[in-house]
């Protein structure tokens, strides 16, 4: 699946299960605690704090869809065709970023 089918399908969702788009600033909102839940799995899991023993069944991939989900309402809602918007940002940072990050020498 591409990103437009993405689109599609989540909207095809919205207008079958979720009645109607939060507003902006909800889904906003809704974004946020999701990136925290990825943060807080992140942190514990692969970063120095300990992983809390109700943390433990906590599924990245799933956490990690919930935030793609609510990027993608928020792109619907908003108009933007986030294929084209990626693929355009995917070929700047190749012409941008190629050289830099190959001539990085942390990266090595």
């Amino acid at each position: 699946m591409n990103i437009e089918n993405a689109q599609e399908a989540v909207d095809e969702w919205i207008k079958t299960h979720g009645v109607r788009y939060f507003n902006e600033l909800t889904n906003m909102a809704q974004l946020t605690e999701e990136v925290g839940e990825v943060a807080r799995i992140i942190a514990r899991r692969y970063g120095e704090q300990s992983e809390k023993e109700s943390d433990k069944d906590k599924d990245l991939g799933e956490e990690l869809a919930d935030v793609l989900f609510v990027v993608l309402c928020l792109a619907n809602q908003t108009g933007i065709n986030l294929q084209e918007s990626f693929d355009k940002k995917l070929n700047l940072k190749a012409k941008r970023d190629h050289n830099r990050h190959h001539n990085n020498k942390k990266l090595k």
